[in-house]
């Protein structure tokens, strides 16, 4: 019979590592920019009723033989509504060779870091090195492990400035940015102007469906993760700012569907030529990234199936070897 491995929310985080989570990142943008992976779109269930969705992502990486699929939900209104998180998943490891389960185990924690660790990596690449001010709109677990990755690939952070609609929220924030960068000034604004004037690199985490970040607000050379639209009718920043800016998505197909440029392309306000490259073009080698210090870079993060199968390997491996988790019978 087959046995699975059994990891909780608990025992990921027992294991999981931000700075090593970026390198396993890095690595599978590099896999899929050199064609070496298998990745279908992801498929959506809309909850219209209940303002949710649910999402499957499975994911084959052929040269490190690692496959699996997550399964995942983004429900805006369930801290408030339910006391649960926005975001829960489940991802499933599998051997290619049979099919068989590996694994299965909490993906939330999973999600929440190796959507971080791909915002690490577009700072790394493409925002200016003597970047020292960081806005973040919206406080959320996404706020954290975007600042947590952030803070592995830039050393000289002076000042964090947060700004979410919920001040307590923001306020929590600041508390958890003394912890991650001790040395760095944390403010909560009062308003999104605010915070983003003036920033070296903004970074958004919203679940909006019209701008909030504005184009007369983001001077020449602010670096911008666009992480909160992941869905279709999703935007949080003015198109104008796409207009002047050196685009880069993780998955063309999925950003034109669901990414922060999915709006203004169905408008016709951009084309599919103003995208100039994935993420995994420039982590490879195969495109630069930035190239000017006046460049206004945005990086539109839609989550990639390869993220989630590639930490989840991660996760699995470490926990083997330090004997943590549960094992069932299954099949």
């Amino acid at each position: 019979m087959t046995s699975v491995l059994i990891l909780s929310n608990e025992d990921v985080k027992k294991v999981i590592n931000m700075k090593e989570v970026i390198d396993v990142v890095e690595e599978a943008f590099k896999e899929k920019a050199l064609g070496y992976v298998e990745m279908p779109p992801k498929i959506y269930l809309m909850f219209e009723t209940y303002n949710g969705d649910l999402r499957v992502m499975p994911a084959y990486l052929r040269r490190k033989d690692i496959a699996g699929v997550k399964i995942v939900n983004v429900h805006p209104d369930n801290p408030k509504k339910y006391n649960l998180p926005t975001v829960m998943a489940i991802i499933e490891l599998v051997d290619p060779k049979t099919g068989a389960p590996l694994a299965l185990m909490d993906g939330t924690l999973i999600t929440a870091y190796r959507t971080g660790a791909a915002g690490g990596i577009a700072v790394k690449y493409l925002a200016r090195k003597n970047s020292e001010i960081i806005a973040i709109v919206g406080a959320g677990t996404q706020a954290r492990t975007q600042l947590l990755a952030i803070s592995k690939v830039l050393k000289d952070i002076k000042e964090v400035r947060v700004y979410d609609i919920i001040r307590e929220k923001a306020k929590a924030f600041i508390e958890y940015v003394s912890n991650i960068i001790p040395d760095a000034k944390a403010v909560a604004s009062d308003n999104i102007e605010q915070a983003v004037r003036g920033a070296d690199i903004v970074i958004t985490v919203t679940p909006s469906r019209k701008p909030i970040v504005m184009n007369e607000w983001i001077g020449e050379g602010v670096h911008i993760n666009a992480i909160g639209a992941d869905a279709p009718g999703k935007e949080e920043l003015d198109p104008g700012i796409l207009k002047r800016a050196k685009i880069i998505v993780d998955d063309y197909e999925q950003a034109m569907h669901s990414g922060e440029v999915n709006v203004p392309l169905s408008k016709g306000i951009l084309s599919r030529e103003d995208i100039y490259a994935e993420l995994g073009e420039i982590v490879s080698g195969l495109k630069p990234g930035r190239e000017d210090e006046r460049e206004i870079t945005v990086f539109d993060s839609t989550g990639l199936a390869i993220q989630d199968v590639a930490t989840a390997w991660y996760v699995y491996n470490k926990a083997v070897r330090m004997n943590i988790g549960s094992r069932i019978k299954m099949l």
